[in-house]
């Protein structure tokens, strides 16, 4: 069962909706897709159902409801598709989704660390210890908020799942040990340890890529 929610930013019930058809989405096996009226998708979507009025509910390419809808009764509108067990992929719809927050957050955080090195020179100081602000600023900082927007905004993009859950979580969680180790490393002047750090920031990269693969290949 493909089921489609017309939104759009300026909607001032659309995160609701959304946020409903989210749990729906999370207990049934339904191809969900929050679908932009921003975007061509959606304005294709809009123009070829004559819809007028978001948000709106397309289940199977047929309008099947306009406006907020109680849970239990998005519940009954899929009631034939069959219970979900578990759930590794999401759509991105208008609001971030609480991985994506921690990593723009930790972004934010890792910025502020590092501008605490600006009366030091930051990242062009003179000083021995200026890989701190550097690691800070690019790993801390710029992939991090990478991988939330990425995370984000290329599957509102392309209209297709990224893998979630658990896989958003061990790439955070690799990032963050991997910039810590490779810090820690450099001050205990420790090979290994800084290697370790390298290694864990590769894998997140990896794990990034493998996230985003399926977003950005299959209408390629």
């Amino acid at each position: 069962m493909k089921v489609e929610l017309l939104v759009s930013d300026w909607c001032a019930t659309c995160h609701e909706a959304e946020k409903i058809w989210r749990q729906v989405s999370e207990h049934k096996v339904i191809e969900f897709a929050v679908v932009d009226m921003g975007q061509p998708e959606g304005r294709e979507l809009a123009t070829r159902l004559r819809i007028r009025s978001i948000p709106a509910l397309v289940i199977d390419g047929q309008l099947a409801h306009i406006g907020v809808q109680p849970l239990n009764e998005a519940m009954s509108l899929v009631a034939s598709a069959t219970d979900k067990t578990t759930g590794q992929t999401r759509h991105a719809g208008l609001g971030l989704a609480t991985s994506s927050r921690a990593f723009i957050l930790s972004a934010v955080v890792y910025l502020f660390l590092a501008g605490a090195f600006l009366p030091f020179g930051g990242l062009f100081g003179n000083g021995n210890l200026t890989f701190i602000p550097t690691h800070l600023f690019g790993v801390g900082f710029l992939l991090m908020m990478v991988y939330g927007l990425g995370e984000h905004m290329l599957p509102r993009f392309t209209g297709n799942p990224i893998r979630s859950g658990p896989w958003s979580w061990t790439q955070l969680g690799l990032a963050h040990a991997g910039l810590w180790l490779q810090i820690t490393g450099f001050l205990l002047s420790s090979n290994p340890i800084i290697a370790a750090g390298g290694a864990g920031i590769w894998l997140s990269l990896a794990l990034f890529t493998f996230r985003e693969w399926p977003v950005l290949w299959r209408y390629a």
